[in-house]
């Protein structure tokens, strides 16, 4: 039974260029119904002979009360800001009405307007008869007239259709890229992550690309870790017949001899150490309270000036011996180049920050260069003041395997502050 050949997953340029070709005519359609549902917003013209009767009669006239114009008496207030004077205007309502041409006066905002039987736009007319004086004004034209709510109207609903369409169709291109970020910023050095091959073509393609990257990058990492235990291994042997044949030194060479081979020893170890760091396995729940107390008591009990303060219950995932050696390297640290060490903890949002503080000078500008392997704070040679410069890098490289990080500064009163940041869970 043969398979089916697997469907090649579409581009995201598609529902792209979809989004847009969609709003541009669903804009077009609704623009063009608004076009031809008409009135445009223009009021319809006022009949001189309507007019006329209104004045006659010294009320608006039923049928105009839907606010075309109104009749008043007396000279309204707003008769010198109506429009232009017009003889023939006047002419043609006091012919409606029968009266002299003299008794009409009125201005008109528009003169050249189609027909002589009608006036257009705003309006203001004066009859002064033996009656006394009345007056026909245009209706006020409202803000937003039918025309304009239902335009405007259309266009916010149509800006919300397509703001909706727009954010849905960027919410599930998006998707995908988000998760892929989630996974790279969850990668470790040592562990494979698995990483999903999903959504458009392009995501999967980057993903792919993600994936062999990351096997390089572990492939090398091992190929590295191996070729250091190589060389701790076979450096073991000519070491080892070097310890013998320092034995047949007088007893102060031999003395210095045997220092120097157990220092380029615990070298090695450091070395194979760091490189092995990388691959730390944080499945466990552990209790980072607990642990760093019992940290600093066991060092306590062996002399060192350490202290620490107690703070809330912290629950983090690792491995256990990884992070009190993670604690160690620091609080040693501290001792070395502070005098004394005291630690204490918080929890800051979705993590828990350890301090570490001591009473030294505290650190240099650039201080962040200290946690590239084999650069020491101490620029001596010596290894009692100055170790082996290997001590921050392996922090940064337990913190950064269990999700955290590592930060280095001062303190205002005087003295070096490490801060360790690691996920807590709840």
């Amino acid at each position: 039974m043969t398979s089916l050949p697997r469907r090649r997953p579409r581009s995201i340029v598609g529902p792209i260029v979809l989004l847009v070709v969609a709003a541009v005519a669903v804009a077009s359609l609704v623009q063009f119904a608004i076009m031809f549902s008409g009135p445009p917003p223009f009021p319809p013209p006022v009949l001189i002979e309507d007019l006329a009767a209104g004045l006659k009669q010294g009320k608006t006239p039923a049928r105009m009360r839907a606010g075309r114009f109104t009749i008043v008496s007396g000279a309204p207030a707003t008769q010198n800001r109506a429009g232009y004077p017009s003889e023939e205007r006047d002419a043609a309502i006091a012919l409606a009405i029968g009266v002299p041409a003299n008794q009409i006066s009125g201005r008109y905002q528009r003169i050249q307007a189609p027909g002589r039987d009608a006036l257009w736009g705003d309006f203001v007319v004066i009859w002064n008869g033996p009656q006394g004086t009345r007056s026909g004004l245009s209706a006020p034209r409202p803000m937003l007239t039918a025309w304009h709510r239902l335009t405007l109207g259309s266009t916010l609903a149509v800006l919300g259709l397509l703001t909706l369409g727009a954010w849905l169709v960027a919410r599930a291109i998006s998707r995908p890229i988000r998760r892929l970020a989630a996974v790279a910023g969850s990668m470790r050095l040592g562990t494979r992550t698995p990483i999903p091959e999903e959504g458009p073509r392009e995501v999967r393609e980057l993903a792919a690309a993600l994936d062999t990257m990351q096997k390089r990058i572990l492939e090398q990492a091992e190929s590295r870790t191996t070729m250091l235990a190589a060389i701790a291994h076979d450096m073991g042997t000519p070491i080892t017949r070097l310890a013998f044949w320092v034995e047949q030194l007088p007893d102060d060479a031999r003395e210095r001899a045997v220092a120097d081979i157990d220092e380029i020893r615990a070298m090695l170890a450091t070395v194979l150490r760091f490189a092995r760091d990388e691959r730390v396995d944080a499945c466990e729940r552990v209790e980072l309270g607990s642990l760093i107390e019992s940290l600093i008591d066991d060092m306590a009990m062996a002399g060192a000036p350490v202290a620490v303060e107690s703070g809330p219950r912290a629950i983090v995932r690792g491995d256990s011996q990884s992070l009190r050696r993670l604690f160690a390297n620091l609080v040693d640290n501290g001792v070395r180049y502070g005098g004394s060490t005291l630690v204490g903890w918080e929890i800051a949002g979705d993590g828990v920050e350890v301090r570490i503080d001591d009473e030294g000078p505290g650190f240099p500008r650039g201080a962040e260069a200290l946690f590239a392997p084999f650069v020491r704070g101490e620029t001596s040679r010596n290894r009692a003041t100055g170790g082996t410069g290997l001590g921050l890098a392996i922090a940064r490289s337990l913190a950064e395997a269990h999700g955290g990080s590592v930060s280095l500064g001062n303190r205002e009163g005087g003295g070096a502050r490490v801060s360790v940041r690691l996920p807590v869970e709840h």
